[in-house]
């Protein structure tokens, strides 16, 4: 499922009217980033962050000058919109054959028994009519949402070139097409304390470069492998990559290779992603609900199966596959220049959106003082108000 990388790409290229439209609504705002920020993190990004480096996956290539991983945010939720889409279509699909069959036996009719079989005409002209309509609707408001998932990549993938020390994004033109950008402006998730919280279990590896490297006035943003059941599995997987590009293959472990046809059991295994480690220690009573609702994960599981096979394998422009190889020219960084025009003009529009501040990140504000405790307000009589202030005065004088 490519729906947060639809998104993000969506609320980059937002007009400023439609932002202005709904901020009044809307909890979340564009973190600031310092020149002080990048540099720390672009530092952090060079440090061991593990001594056993290992990739969980998916590996689709892996040798002396490349290393290509399976990307993606929500790959373990794909099949979601499968299951809403296909039987939409297969509807439509059969719709679309009734009206042909109701077409041919009324002209059937007309000609073997020369009269007009009216119930036929009009089942027909109906189905077509409905057929034709939904359809329209479909294609206008619903196919993009469908193509998060069918008639589109196979997967997102993101290549490491240690020759050329460059990173290619692999992604549909709705999230952002293929772009090329350089390994040194590279921040990870897993690098240090302040990037690297609780939150990250559950999720991918996150990279991201900020726009000063990218060339395009935005940030970019790609989760790269499996969703991780714990911080030393993100740690694992990023000290990997770092010591490909930077040292190479050698005194790495092999990591498996994943084929790219779409076998049945890569829809099934990306559902537990990062949930191996709360499953072993969840109660009986979890274990037991998770049984009942297993019917639920057969479903889903097939649903991305068909999503994977309504998909095609996704393919690298050849400079990009070649780039690496003796005598091969090195592919290009994207620009701005490599947009459409209307891209290029929304993306300047919204190009201080993502701007990094200059200097350092203010120090924080110390935290307001607590505020006195209220006042006692009980309604007390003269005697017990004595009573106290007898006992405070007697506390003071021992």
């Amino acid at each position: 499922m490519y729906l947060i990388e639809w998104m993000m790409w969506k609320s980059i290229l937002e007009p400023a009217e439609t932002r202005k439209k709904y901020e009044h609504i809307s909890t979340q705002r564009v973190p600031d980033i310092y020149e002080s920020d990048e540099t720390e993190a672009l530092a952090a990004a060079r440090k061991v962050v593990s001594n056993t480096p290992k990739s969980r996956g998916p590996v689709y290539t892996f040798n002396d000058y490349a290393l290509e991983i399976r990307c993606g945010m929500w790959e373990s939720k794909r099949g979601l919109i499968t299951t809403i889409s296909a039987p939409l279509i297969a509807a439509l699909i059969l719709g679309g054959v009734g009206a042909a069959d109701f077409l041919n036996t009324a002209i059937d009719i007309l000609y073997e028994q020369n009269r007009w079989s009216f119930m036929h005409w009009y089942i027909s002209a109906f189905l077509t009519i409905l057929v034709s309509f939904v359809s329209w609707l479909y294609a206008k408001y619903g196919l993009a949402f469908s193509r998060l998932e069918l008639f589109t990549s196979r997967h997102l993938l993101i290549r490491f070139n240690r020759k050329t020390q460059q990173v290619h994004l692999h992604r549909p033109a709705n999230c952002g097409g293929i772009v090329t950008l350089p390994w040194a402006g590279i921040n990870a998730s897993a690098t240090d304390k302040i990037h690297f919280t609780d939150d990250s279990i559950g999720m991918p590896l996150a990279l991201y470069w900020l726009p000063r490297w990218t060339g395009t006035l935005h940030i970019e943003t790609a989760w790269v492998g499996k969703a991780a059941n714990s911080q030393a599995e993100l740690r694992h997987e990023w000290e990997f990559i770092r010591r490909f590009m930077e040292g190479g293959p050698e005194g790495l472990p092999r990591p498996r290779i994943t084929s790219h046809f779409p076998w049945p059991w890569q829809a099934f295994t990306p559902q537990f992603e990062g949930l191996t480690h709360y499953f072993r220690h969840s109660s009986r009573i979890i274990k037991i609900g998770l049984v009942l609702i297993s019917p639920a994960f057969l479903i889903l599981g097939l649903s991305h199966w068909l999503s994977l096979l309504l998909c095609w394998k996704p393919r690298w422009p050849k400079i990009i596959r070649e780039a690496g190889l003796p005598g091969k020219p090195i592919p290009p960084l994207t620009t701005l220049a490599d947009r459409p025009p209307h891209i290029q003009e929304r993306l300047r529009e919204n190009a201080h959106l993502w701007a990094v501040r200059p200097g350092q990140r203010p120090a924080k504000k110390p935290r307001a003082a607590r505020r006195p405790a209220k006042a006692d307000n009980r309604c007390t009589t003269a005697e017990a108000s004595f009573t106290d202030e007898l006992h405070r005065s007697d506390g003071h004088s021992r």
